[in-house]
């Protein structure tokens, strides 16, 4: 799929010299950010889920322990 991003010329100029010294293309090199921008936003969904399985306290039980002490 092909999209329209406004990205600031300072952006456009880093992007030109990595991609030249990485020999690869613009588009490419943006398809690569989004893959790995991606990638860290499911690994941080990840570890935060479950958080509270190893706790031997319920997690209602504790949020009215704590907001009873306000």
């Amino acid at each position: 799929m092909r999209t329209l991003v406004d990205i600031p010329d300072r952006q456009i100029r880093d992007l030109a010299d990595i991609c030249k010294t990485e020999k690869i293309s613009r588009a490419e090199l943006i398809r690569q950010a989004i893959s790995a921008y991606l990638e860290k936003k499911k690994s941080s969904e990840a570890e935060a889920f479950g958080l509270w399985k190893e706790r031997k306290v319920d997690g209602m039980e504790y949020q009215e322990q704590v907001r009873s002490e306000w």
